[in-house]
């Protein structure tokens, strides 16, 4: 993927019609972009900062069909989701893999009640089933995870669900999409819509937040998938529209894999405030995580609350033995969830549907709220069966559920810390073999060299530090002080690979630091 080029053609051909043009550079939007390209529609896709930028690199980095949600009663969510679980399973196994979780019980009544709802979240899963849940006893729970806190402890029930690194998987559909013919550009901003005569949506005006330079792009449909921004786009077709979207914060802690020995999950089924919480591994660290609070305003970088920090150690303190503190939290990052608007002030946002809604408007303007990232792939392929209608575009069949995903390998060794490369990989260290100097590591707290740097700066549209630092690798998440001290060097490779000047190696690092200071407890 190169952006000149994706930009070149459009300043070429100002008079091309595009078949679907794609605002979000998200899941659900990188996801639309994938699904209408392998139909076979000419695809534009237009991110206003980099993908996945916003909530898809938040998340718990869980693909599941959502235990509690049984609970809701929201029977098809769970089974839709069970179901694209699988299948994002078979499609991007470099990226996605079998997690075991432990629900550790202090009371005799909670092994057979778990055990009896997960047996059900088994049939749901059917032949897309992970592996089956069992009841284990104190002993088993206690060598599943030895470090759980063994006061009362009675037992624990183990199931399985998956895990993914959301963020490479956005650039993996990015890239995907590409393959299949699709134009994908970021720090691309939409700041109007193009309607004809009649008033219905007939493209966009962008700008290239690089060079502010606007393009005026026409297309048949436009998807509005912008996360928790949709209201912004919806206010541009239609002034006096109202809101559709009620932002939920979700809060993670990052903390030392100490604190969670072994290769299990630990799924606390009830906090205080009667969500779940999640203490997962992840990569080399373990991500203990989420809150569900009420945001008032969208933001591109949402931050946490003391109320949130101490909400996830207060909660997690009690089911490990070796208690985290605020000076164990090696990062702290919250995503902002695009719910439904409640119709009542009354509702909790854990009682908010995790399902989506499209909505089509009078101009045309296809728009798309809710969902997760599990549902990814039925959700684009929901929404470009609806834009094709609304566009008078040929009818096509949907393509993605067996298509294979970029950097597609089978028997990934997720130990390898270059496993979320895939088949790409090779290409990476071919990059070692003709230029030793790029196996040199960035930090000693990371497994990344500047061959990785040069890559994602070639290959996957990195254009900021931010960008290789926060979503090429996941550093500023892992450990946000040891990701400032990686900045210079990060910025001194890209500058390279870029063309840039030291002034722009300064700006990188003064706005990295800026940004990353927001990832620091103090």
């Amino acid at each position: 993927m190169q952006r000149d080029v994706f930009i070149d053609a459009l300043e070429r051909h100002p008079e091309k019609v595009w078949d679907v043009i794609i605002i979000g550079g998200g899941a659900t939007g990188l996801g639309c972009a994938v699904d209408a390209a392998s139909r076979g529609y000419s695809t534009l896709l237009l991110e206003q900062h980099d993908f996945s930028k916003g909530t898809s690199s938040r998340s718990t980095k869980l693909v599941h069909g959502g235990v509690r949600y049984l609970k809701q009663g929201d029977v098809s969510l769970v089974l839709e989701a069970l179901k694209e679980r699988g299948l994002l399973l078979q499609n991007a196994p470099h990226l996605v893999r079998n997690q075991s979780f432990v629900i550790p019980t202090y009371d005799w009544w909670g092994g057979p009640f778990y055990t009896v709802g997960l047996k059900v979240y088994d049939m749901m899963a059917g032949k897309f089933g992970l592996g089956p849940s069992k009841n284990l006893n104190k002993q088993e729970t206690l060598s599943a995870i030895p470090n759980v806190e063994q006061e009362g402890l009675n037992g624990g029930v183990k199931y399985h669900d998956g895990q993914f690194d959301d963020a490479r998987l956005a650039i993996n559909l990015a890239q995907t999409a590409e393959q299949h013919g699709a134009s994908v550009i970021n720090y691309m901003k939409v700041r109007n819509l193009v309607k004809d005569e009649d008033g219905l949506v007939k493209g966009v005006v962008a700008e290239d937040r690089e060079t502010e330079v606007s393009h005026t792009i026409q297309g048949n449909v436009v998807i509005n998938a912008t996360g928790v921004f949709v209201d912004k786009v919806l206010k541009m077709d239609n002034p006096d529209a109202k809101r559709s979207i009620q932002p939920s914060r979700g809060v993670h802690l990052v903390l030392d894999k100490s604190f969670l020995q072994g290769e299990h999950a630990i799924m606390i089924p009830k906090t205080s405030d009667g969500r779940v919480l999640f203490l997962v591994p992840w990569h080399d660290v373990v991500i203990v995580g989420t809150t569900d609070t009420l945001q008032k305003k969208p933001q591109l970088e949402p931050t946490s609350t003391e109320e949130d920090i101490e909400f996830i150690l207060n909660n997690a303190q009690q089911y490990l033995a070796k208690k985290p503190t605020r000076a164990d939290v090696l990062s702290v990052f919250a995503g902002l969830r695009p719910l439904p608007a409640p119709k009542s002030k009354d509702v909790k946002t854990k009682a908010i549907s995790r399902g989506h809604q499209i909505i089509v408007a009078l101009s045309g303007l296809v728009t798309v709220i809710g969902g997760k990232w599990t549902t990814y792939r039925k959700m684009a392929e929901e929404i470009i069966d609806k834009a094709s209608m609304v566009g008078g575009l040929d009818d096509r069949e949907c393509m993605t559920k067996n298509l294979k995903i970029h950097g597609w390998q089978q028997h990934e060794d997720f130990s390898d810390p270059m496993y979320f490369f895939g088949s790409d990989r090779q290409k990476i260290e071919a990059l070692w073999e003709t230029h030793p100097a790029l196996k040199e590591k960035v930090h000693p707290a990371f497994h990344f060299t500047k061959a990785e740097v040069v890559w994602s700066t070639r290959h996957e549209m990195a254009r900021t530090v931010e960008d290789i630092l926060s979503r090429r690798q996941r550093a500023l998440l892992f450990d946000a002080r040891s990701a400032l001290e990686a900045a210079s060097i990060v910025a001194e490779v890209m500058a390279q690979e870029l063309g840039k000047d030291q002034a722009w190696i300064e700006k990188q690092i003064r706005a990295f630091t800026e940004l990353a200071s927001g990832y620091i407890l103090n």
